[in-house]
């Protein structure tokens, strides 16, 4: 069993309206709901895979409600959200049929009380214990939850020798990093704000410096930058693929912690990473991905070994 964790779950609403302008009305042409949030994306996406995944996190309200009864529908996905008094936030995603853009719009989370947060670590440890194989900690934080979460999170992942990967930004990812996670997935933007190196490959190896035993940085439609324990590797999509990117990395996440489960050395799990991330961004909502799409990119995703720096 995989463990995803996602503290700020959400009911993704995904509009498409034929071209988006500002200061008009607009015709809703397709109206999608998903459960959401990223950790609910990477579980959906573990399951496509063939993985048993149990989903933990928090919900309320009645939001939080739906959540539950949608994933009460979702094969292979075991419900573990537990409750708060206040209401699950929701996402709103505008798809431009035009150009292909999103837009995205999203609410802020409940306020979780200190009573709320200490259920969810014993839930979580024991979850832990119960046999995962592996864990990945996705998103942001809600109110009330105190911006060291995810480094105490990764801590106790590590007590318990349960493989962990952190997929978050800003001070959360800072101090994560410094709790040593087995993998974490920053993108672009987010791994210049942690090491103030605009350079991607100055800027993974700087990441890595500061904890996490690998970094696999998301470099948009160039793919996939890692540092790694066995080498550095760049993984580049054979071609760019338009549509809707929105929950492409979340796909990433879903396909290095499938491969970490699976013990495929590292060109393959950023390969399948890659194809994952691309063949998501040619789905209408987030969480899912073409699996012809991604079965046609899969052979032909370039990955090279980087010469060790000097």
């Amino acid at each position: 069993m995989i463990l995803t964790v996602t503290l700020n779950a959400a009911l993704d609403i995904t509009y498409r309206v034929p071209a988006l302008t500002p200061h008009a009305s607009h015709r809703v042409t397709e109206v999608i709901e998903r459960p959401g949030g990223k950790g609910l994306n990477v579980a959906r996406v573990l399951a496509a895979l063939g993985h048993d995944v149990t989903a933990t996190g928090f919900a309320g309200g009645d939001t939080g409600r739906t959540l539950h009864d949608r994933l009460r529908h979702e094969p292979r996905i075991t419900d573990a959200l537990l409750p708060v008094d206040g209401a699950t936030r929701r996402t709103l995603a505008i798809v431009d049929a035009a150009t292909g853009d999103t837009t995205q719009l999203n609410e802020p989370g409940p306020t979780v009380s200190p009573a709320e947060w200490a259920t969810f670590r014993e839930t979580y440890d024991e979850l832990l214990r119960g046999g995962a194989s592996a864990v990945a900690l996705c998103g942001s934080l809600p109110p009330g939850v105190p911006v060291g979460a995810y480094a105490g999170l990764v801590r106790t992942a590590r007590a318990a020798g349960v493989p962990v990967l952190l997929d978050t930004s800003g001070e959360p990812l800072r101090r994560g990093v410094a709790a040593r996670p087995d993998i974490v997935k920053p993108n672009a933007d987010e791994l210049a704000e942690l090491t103030g190196a605009h350079e991607p490959a100055q800027a993974t190896r700087d990441a890595r410096r500061r904890g996490a035993q690998a970094v696999v940085a998301s470099l948009g439609a160039k793919g996939l930058r890692a540092v790694t324990p066995d080498g550095t590797w760049l993984a580049v999509p054979p071609t760019r693929v338009r549509g809707n990117p929105t929950g492409a990395g979340d796909s990433a996440v879903a396909g290095l912690l499938s491969g970490l489960v699976e013990e495929l050395p590292w060109p393959e799990r950023l390969a399948r990473a890659v194809a994952l991330s691309a063949a998501t961004v040619a789905s209408p909502v987030a969480g899912e991905f073409v699996a012809s799409t991604y079965e046609d990119l899969l052979a032909r995703v370039a990955v090279t070994r980087e010469a060790a720096a000097a």
